[in-house]
């Protein structure tokens, strides 16, 4: 019967979304107030039935209904809690269920936290969103129905894939989804503001904190996606670039750059075009890696769907929200002011460079995504495009990036003095050109990028410091004053750039000074590895709720100091029977020591595949990643990005 519920559920929700996304639309038009107001009632009204059927999923999957098809292909009686929670998202129906609980739930915020928008921009926001929601609705019903009932049903299920029942996959996607979904109201609000021919400083104050959520929750799931992988798969990475690890870095991208770009449109009211061009490539960007992992399209780890049905109906959906947007913005582009005008040298000019070159990054990782796809279909020949190419091809753009990253808070709006700008970072500089020139004497001379890559973490780390200690004026009397008295959103721009130099300089130590051992071994081998000693002590039979393993015992010490015992497993799932590895990683502010125990040697008795690694510096990348978002969930709190501080029309208010 709750399932049931949920059913009807779901098409309530369709049918407010229908309702939400025309009249308030029309009324705009027409600047009918009544009209109008059916807007703010329909978004809470559909977040209120989509939760109630996303509620009615995770019952049946709580309570192991294996009448339900979705359950008993995704469930088992034996799994964890957690992981049957998890697992109402971690297949293809449930995930677009809650892809649609996320997106009416930005609908109900923008509702309530908009409410001092323009009548005529709020209803016209809140109509897009909903028909972005629409198209999911119809997606779930016709295609993809998440509550579908089988007869006979199992009195068993198939079991969650076993590398998703971890808590990195529990909570991973959930964050991604926010990241993602969050886009749609940037969206939305740029095709909002392309109906009304109308865009101002007001409106890019209203944008960057629905931008920077979005970006806080992307950064922290692809992050948390990168840690699993990580420790999870056992091969000793934390990046692939496997198709859907970059589905969700190309919107990262994307609205990185848009969230530089709206600083552009508040300061000083220009790049306009460009900003709402932005807006809708990150979105769409989203929705592409939607069809990426849901069509078949494209296999990975992370895939689920491989029905053809879904695919063409996520195509057309595409097509309908990506082209109809961009032809929009074809016709009315023209419509919106240019801006001021600023000189080449200036931090506006940096800001363009920085869009253009995290804009030309976004398309070389789609290029490599999607050209084997492309060049099969039209040829027939299968090529892979791996981690070599992106890493040449990426890494090279993102050079000039960082340089300048370093550059642009220390330049001034509208003009600045070259020469000035360069005496006042020339110690930075210098400082940073040592870093580089001691890496690559203490690697003895073989990694030059190595000392490339470092160099540039320590020019952006200086760099940053450096304006954060000007703009204080530290040192001088009154510091301590002036740094409390900062705006939230410089406290949190600084975080960032600093959070971001730290994750290059862990990307440089773990990428490039990385040492790998493997080997067999039996019970009293020793190996030695970035300066620890390692030695095998054996193996234990254990069983967890659903998986039998093989634990082993590593005593580890370093300069004769002894240190804690590392216990990696190989586990064997039951449901569906699958082998997995757990490593054992023991980290450090220096690097991470990464142990995986693999299978026994058939052909010599109690002995051991083993793989070590030393990644240094791998702890800095986390770090720095946790930084980041810190410094967004900072400037996200700045009173200046409340909703009812903004008039529109006049000058913007500061509370």
């Amino acid at each position: 019967m709750i399932v049931e519920i949920g059913h009807y559920a779901l098409i309530l929700a369709c049918c407010l979304s229908l309702i939400q996304g025309t009249f308030p639309l029309y009324g705009a038009t027409k600047n009918h107030g009544r009209l109008m107001a059916i807007a703010s009632p329909a978004a809470y009204g559909q977040f209120f039935f989509a939760a109630i059927a996303f509620g009615a999923l995770m019952y049946a999957f709580i309570t192991s209904d294996f009448s339900v098809a979705n359950v008993a292909r995704n469930s088992h009686t034996l799994k964890p809690m957690l992981y049957k929670i998890s697992a109402v998202w971690g297949n293809h129906e449930g995930s677009i269920l809650f892809w649609t609980l996320i997106l009416s739930l930005y609908g109900a915020m923008v509702a309530f936290f908009g409410r001092k928008l323009p009548k005529t921009l709020h209803a016209r926001v809140l109509a897009i969103q909903a028909l972005v929601g629409l198209g999911f609705y119809l997606f779930l019903l016709l295609t993809s129905n998440p509550f579908a009932r089988i007869y006979p049903f199992p009195m068993e299920g198939n079991g969650l894939n076993p590398l998703l029942q971890d808590p990195g996959l529990a909570f991973h996607p959930p964050l991604l989804y926010m990241g993602y979904v969050g886009l749609s109201v940037t969206f939305s609000f740029a095709v909002g503001a392309l109906i009304e021919g109308r865009v101002d400083a007001a409106w890019a104050r209203w944008v960057r904190p629905w931008t920077l959520l979005a970006w806080c929750f992307l950064t922290a799931g692809i992050t948390l996606g990168s840690w699993w992988a990580y420790y999870e798969l056992g091969w000793g990475g934390w990046w692939f670039w496997d198709p859907v690890e970059n589905a969700s870095f190309m919107p990262w991208l994307i609205a990185t750059a848009l969230l530089h770009s709206a600083i552009v449109v508040e300061k000083r009211d220009t790049l306009k075009s460009w900003t709402i061009l932005l807006a809708i490539i990150a979105f769409s960007f989203s929705l592409l890696g939607t069809f990426i992992v849901r069509s078949g399209v494209l296999t990975s780890v992370h895939a689920f769907a491989t029905d053809p049905e879904r695919g063409v109906f996520i195509l057309m959906f595409l097509f309908i929200v990506i082209g109809g947007s961009l032809l929009l913005f074809a016709l009315r582009a023209d419509k919106l002011q240019p801006g001021g005008l600023f000189a080449p040298i200036s931090r506006e000019s940096m800001l363009i460079v920085n869009n253009l070159l995290l804009t030309v990054g976004a398309v070389v990782v789609l290029f490599g995504t999607l050209y084997p796809l492309l060049r099969d279909a039209l040829t027939g020949d299968k090529i892979t495009v791996g981690p070599p190419f992106f890493n040449l091809a990426f890494g090279l753009l993102m050079i000039p990036l960082f340089l300048v990253m370093g550059l642009g808070p220390s330049a001034h709006w509208k003009r600045t003095d070259l020469k000035g700008l360069s005496s006042r970072l020339s110690f930075v500089f210098i400082a940073s050109l040592m870093a580089a020139g001691i890496s690559f004497y203490m690697a003895g001379g073989t990694e030059i990028m190595a000392a490339v890559w470092l160099g540039l973490g320590f020019w952006l780390l200086l760099s940053t410091l450096f304006e954060w200690a000007n703009r204080i004026k530290l040192f001088k009397t009154g510091t301590f004053k002036r740094m409390v008295r900062q705006p939230r959103a410089s406290l949190g721009m600084s975080l960032g750039h600093l959070g971001m130099a730290i994750v290059v300089i862990g990307i440089a130590g773990t990428s490039f000074w990385n040492s790998e051992y493997q080997g067999i071994m039996a019970v009293g081998d020793k190996a030695s590895i970035g300066g620890y000693d390692l030695t095998f002590k054996g193996v234990d039979g254990m069983i967890g709720p659903n998986y039998t393993a093989v634990k082993a015992t590593f005593d580890v010490s370093k300069e004769g100091t002894q240190l804690k015992p590392l216990h990696p497993q190989a586990r064997v799932y039951l449901t569906p029977p699958m082998p997995t590895t757990e490593a054992a990683i023991l980290s450090s502010f220096k690097g991470d020591l990464f142990v995986v125990i693999g299978e026994a040697n058939s052909e010599k008795y109690d002995t051991w595949a083993v793989r070590l690694y030393y990644k240094p510096l791998q702890s800095w990348l986390w770090a720095g990643v946790a930084l980041m978002v810190l410094g967004g969930l900072i400037s996200l709190s700045d009173r200046r990005f409340r909703m009812g501080n903004v008039k529109r029309g006049g000058k913007t208010n500061v509370a």
